[in-house]
């Protein structure tokens, strides 16, 4: 047996002796709270069922998240020889549990023999703190201790302990936020309200599908809007209508925040002739590209007109060119790790909308961006001004250590830490969470024990702002307080 596989109590601090000592004491003061997920993509039905159980190690690990795939894909590997289901296809479809069994193991081994490429990378950190923390994993994963890792995971998730709600509980998780369909009946939601379980799940009404009219079966999408609604959807004033009888049932439900992504943060209103003449030829099949970028740009307005009737946090994601690979798309679907980030625009994009709505208090519009370019030239001075404006922490591919000291350095001098809305995992890889959290709370430490070792800031006041990153700011952005 080898040397112990073990994680440096001190990782992701300064080196610098003054500081590391100083970041480890902030870290401390915050590694313990409660964790607040206020956005991400766990599926609610892991926690309707008290009996739920994970799968294999394979299921668990690899198949779902598109972060491990994506590097793995990246060096040649077959998405299906990783297990991913392709388009239309169930990721049960195997014969017997025997094949399932062996098919796990052979999705496990191709992982295992491939770890080394995670090795730097934000994935290969939360491998590893799942791995060690989580599993109890205490020999390297590579392509000689694949099985018996195998063996010993599976082991750990055939135990009680090791169920969702188990692993909810002894994550501390205070609150997790699902991202939901605007025509989701929110069945798994309301069986976990129903089921007695203390555990807070809330919804997150996202309509993309039925907005943004170059959706990939867009029409479907609509018609099952209006099967949510119970009537037909054959205008836009039946559309916009429709949408907020949604969003009240989101709300009666438990949600707090809205989601919506967008190519661009354009927005524009149109007057109610040109948004009808629009959505009709959409529904004849004839809306072009540019009548797709006016509709979403107006609906965002409408959004945010709606968040300020009804009160729920609006999140704007921008920046991500979705399934820039059209033939893995073609075979796989949607969401399979390429999502390829674009240079992004907002003073001029958001200026229709901020005009109108952005000195509202009663709205918050948390905007989130895959160019850092936008940080300290826009978002930041948007954000240090309007009211309405919070900065969403680092996303997607910058959600890492050297994502998360760049935003720092980029956003607070000029937004401060209280116009942004702390931390949010984003991650459909339930055991991840934990992981996630504890990256932007040692990051967090770091940063702020260098405000505190250059004089900066007193230590009072770095206790004071490291709670806040780890805690306090997301359950303010979101309105968790009033839960």
């Amino acid at each position: 047996m080898g040397e112990q596989w073990k994680l440096d109590p001190d990782r992701y601090f300064d080196p610098e002796p003054s500081q590391r000592r100083v970041a480890r004491e902030l870290y401390d003061s915050v590694a313990r709270l409660p964790i607040v997920s206020p956005h991400g993509h766990v599926a609610p039905q892991l926690f309707a069922d008290a009996d739920a159980v994970f799968g294999s190690p394979a299921d668990l690990f690899i198949i779902p998240d598109h972060y491990v795939f994506r590097m793995l894909y990246s060096q040649g590997i077959s998405l299906d020889d990783l297990g991913v289901p392709r388009a239309g296809v169930g990721q049960g479809s195997i014969d017997s549990d025997y094949d399932a069994e062996e098919r796990g193991r052979q999705i496990w081994q191709v992982f295992a023999d491939n770890f080394y490429l995670f090795r730097g990378t934000p994935s290969g950190a939360w491998l590893q703190h799942e791995l060690i923390e989580v599993f109890g994993v205490h020999e390297k994963l590579d392509g000689d201790t694949a099985q018996a890792i195998y063996d010993h995971i599976e082991a750990r998730l055939a135990e009680p302990g090791f169920r969702p709600r188990q692993l909810f509980e002894s994550f501390n998780i205070e609150v997790l936020c699902t991202t939901d369909a605007a025509s989701d009946s929110l069945e798994h939601h309301r069986a976990i309200q129903n089921s007695g379980w203390s555990g807070k799940v809330l919804p997150t009404f996202r309509p993309d599908a039925v907005v943004n009219l170059e959706t990939v079966g867009w029409r479907g999408h609509l018609d099952a809007l209006a099967r949510a609604v119970g009537y037909e959807i054959g205008s836009y004033e039946r559309l916009v209508q429709a949408l907020e009888e949604r969003r009240a049932f989101f709300k009666q439900m438990g949600a707090h925040a809205t989601d919506h992504a967008a190519l661009t943060a354009y927005t524009a209103n149109l007057t109610a002739p040109e948004a009808e003449a629009i959505f009709a030829r959409a529904l004849r099949g004839e809306a072009s590209a540019e009548d797709a970028r006016r509709f979403t740009g107006h609906m965002l307005m409408e959004m945010a007109r709606m968040s300020i009737e009804d009160g729920l946090v609006m999140q704007l994601h921008v920046g991500s060119f979705r399934n820039h690979n059209t033939t893995l798309f073609a075979a796989y679907g949607a969401d399979k790790g390429a999502d390829i980030p674009i240079a992004a625009e907002f003073t001029r994009n958001l200026h229709a909308l901020l005009n109108a709505y952005g000195n509202d208090p009663r709205l918050t519009l948390i905007l989130f961006n895959l160019d850092e370019d936008t940080y300290a030239r826009e978002l930041a001075p948007l954000a240090g001004h309007y009211p309405a404006i919070k900065i969403g922490p680092p996303w997607w591919f910058h959600d890492s250590v050297n994502g998360m000291r760049r935003y720092f350095d980029r956003v607070m001098e000029t937004a401060g830490i209280y116009n942004t809305a702390g931390f949010n995992d984003d991650t459909r890889a339930f055991p991840s969470i934990p992981a996630r959290h504890d990256v932007w709370r040692r990051a967090a430490a770091n940063w702020v024990a260098g405000l505190i070792v250059r004089g900066l800031v007193d230590r009072q006041d770095g206790n004071d702002m490291v709670y806040a990153l780890a805690y306090g700011l997301a359950k303010q952005a979101y309105r968790l307080d009033e839960a």
